[in-house]
């Protein structure tokens, strides 16, 4: 699963290098509160409301919502303790601040060589953090779920993304 901001480059180069994986757009950026919903069906609820009010108040902002809707909801596919993990961007946001925070340490780096050096340290070192102590994401458990989705003939209704989007 790939979790990102709408841009259109980028959702055009996920389209054709990673095809055939679930986009989620990052709910964070889109709505804070409106997409807390524990179901597609709540969510759902959620944003017709939102659309019955608002329509004629902020009518940009309701063809966002709709516009947006399935791309901040795929992640409701998901248990409910992938969901927190992978809904928002804040991820990668906290990987790449660590980076910058490396980075001016060192201020000017000699060569590219020596970037990818750093670079390289540190997701080895977060791998590790995540392998031996706290796991960000245990997959052994989604791999289980999956199985079983699967075997209940229940497939998850997930946002596929394809290079004909």
């Amino acid at each position: 699963m790939v979790v990102s901001d709408s841009h259109s480059g980028l959702v055009k180069a996920l389209q054709i290098e990673f095809q055939g994986c679930t986009w989620q757009r990052c709910q964070t950026h889109l709505m804070r509160n409106l997409l807390d919903a524990p179901d597609l069906k709540r969510a759902r609820l959620l944003m017709n409301e939102f659309v019955e009010e608002y329509a004629d108040k902020a009518p940009k902002a309701v063809r966002v919502l709709e516009d947006g809707f399935d791309d901040v909801t795929a992640v409701l596919a998901l248990p409910d303790r992938y969901r927190r993990r992978l809904r928002t961007t804040n991820g990668v946001e906290r990987l790449n601040e660590e980076i910058r925070r490396r980075e001016r340490v060192i201020r000017i780096f000699p060569n590219r060589e020596s970037a990818i050096r750093l670079l390289g340290a540190l997701l080895m070192e977060i791998d590790e953090a995540w392998i031996t102590g706290h796991r960000y994401l245990n997959m052994d458990e989604y791999w289980q779920w999956k199985k079983q989705q699967q075997e209940s003939g229940q497939q998850a209704k997930l946002h596929i993304l394809n290079a004909s989007l």
